[in-house]
């Protein structure tokens, strides 16, 4: 029997890659991670870590050495000045792409106005130029993007916001995977671009509410100015101009909420998580961490372990 082939999985550590790559393992796919540091990768046994970067298209060679899918996670608009040359390499010989880009896209115009949306509607144009067989999996918002929340909440108790009643369908990381590996593994997803969320809208301060009640702990929602929000967002790294379209989308999202799409029902088969599982299921993985890191501690080398009388 030939080799099976390894499916490309670029963001391999990232909050969907990882879901992504254990999924195809689960299902004993032969599976590559992209990684630029694979020493620290921490993937399933049998996953071939390989080090490159898409923001560095000549680094790409060893990764897609006998690749023929692949799925794509753009890290960021700061590379997109790489994405004609990274898409062209990948081309070379991947027959199959999934792309994770996000809901919002305007073909017509959103690439002409920029930013996050116009990144994302970018790759779409390169890919479906690239003569790759192509899917786009459009994502919501991402539930992993409160993750910072979690310790915030876990040591105040409170949660500072500027649109507390912003609802939004949050979508579980684990969901867009699981449409992703089903573009990847099965036939009838060519050409299509996969709209998909959570399964019904919550607002921010109930999110915050949520969190705190899987922690154990009472939360106390403040509100801010746009301006506290954005220096907020770029003191955790983002550009101050993507920084103020979120805040600017937020505000859109208020008059006119984000509807909720059965997508993801109709690909996979299976209902969305809902918010309060992907809580459950991020406190619980940090709590994983926690007691892995303490229990490495408590036997690192050079401390005595035994009881003493």
């Amino acid at each position: 029997m030939a080799a099976q082939s390894p499916i490309l999985v670029t963001g391999a550590t990232g909050n969907v890659g990882r879901h992504v790559v254990r999924r195809l393992s689960d299902e004993g796919r032969a599976v590559r991670a992209l990684t630029r540091d694979p020493a620290k990768a921490d993937l399933p046994a049998g996953v071939e870590a390989v080090q490159g970067d898409l923001a560095d298209p000549g680094s790409l060679g060893p990764a897609l050495e006998g690749v023929d899918t692949a799925f794509l996670v753009w890290p960021s608009v700061q590379a997109d000045a790489a994405a004609a040359e990274t898409v062209q390499a990948m081309a070379a010989g991947v027959e199959r792409i999934a792309y994770l880009s996000t809901m919002g896209i305007d073909p017509e115009r959103s690439e002409r106005e920029g930013g996050i949306l116009g990144s994302h509607a970018m790759l779409e144009r390169l890919i479906k130029e690239s003569g790759m067989s192509w899917t786009f999996v459009r994502a919501g918002g991402f539930a992993a993007n409160l993750r910072d929340w979690i310790p915030r909440i876990r040591e105040t108790g409170v949660i500072r916001m500027a649109y507390p009643d912003l609802a939004r369908p949050l979508i579980h990381e684990a969901d867009i995977a699981e449409v992703a590996v089903r573009a990847l593994t099965e036939s009838g997803h060519a050409g299509a671009a996969y709209e998909i969320t959570g399964p019904a809208g919550i607002t921010q301060a109930e999110q915050a509410r949520i969190i705190g009640e899987e922690l154990g702990v009472p939360v106390r929602v403040e509100a801010m100015t746009d301006d506290e929000a954005v220096r907020e967002l770029t003191e955790s790294g983002l550009p101050e101009e993507m920084a103020r379209q979120i805040l600017e989308a937020h505000a859109r999202m208020v008059a006119h909420p984000e509807p909720a799409t059965d997508t993801l029902e109709r690909v996979t088969g299976a209902p969305p998580r809902t918010f309060r599982q992907w809580a459950a299921d991020r406190v619980a993985a940090e709590r994983a961490v926690a007691e892995r890191v303490a229990g490495e501690r408590a036997v690192a080398p050079g401390r005595d372990t035994r009881t003493r009388g």
